[in-house]
């Protein structure tokens, strides 16, 4: 077995949503845009070898379940958040060892001129 984080992966960034995460109640009522950036560990030597698209895990497929996982559940923080979508692909693809997940906040109700709040979480598949 290959050491988390490293090795073949499949990415999918800047994902767009726009959600109703957040501790204020503007959040809930008006919502807000959100980012995902989403690195899976997945074997691809078959895929690379066969050019095969049954050897891999579809990035269609992923993002729907990042959508899905996203609009279901209101989430109060965005750690919340992460940890669902993580605990869905999971579920879903057997073949993804370890994922790293990124979500960003450009519009954070905090007093920054620009930039953007985030989180990053880095999940190995639970033995």
């Amino acid at each position: 077995m290959t050491a988390a984080f490293t090795g073949d992966r499949i990415i999918l960034r800047d994902l767009g949503f726009y959600g109703y995460h957040g501790l204020f109640s503007e959040e809930e009522r008006l919502g807000q845009r959100f980012f995902v950036d989403l690195e899976c560990g997945v074997d691809l030597t078959a895929p690379g070898k066969t050019d095969a698209i049954g050897h891999t895990v579809s990035y269609a497929d992923i993002y729907d379940v990042v959508k899905a996982t996203f609009e279901t559940k209101r989430t109060k923080l965005i750690e919340a958040l992460g940890q669902n979508i993580v605990t869905a692909l999971f579920e879903r693809f057997g073949d993804i060892n370890w994922i790293i997940i990124r979500i960003r906040k450009p519009e954070a109700p905090i007093a920054m001129v620009r930039g953007e709040a985030a989180i990053e979480l880095r999940r190995a598949r639970p033995a």
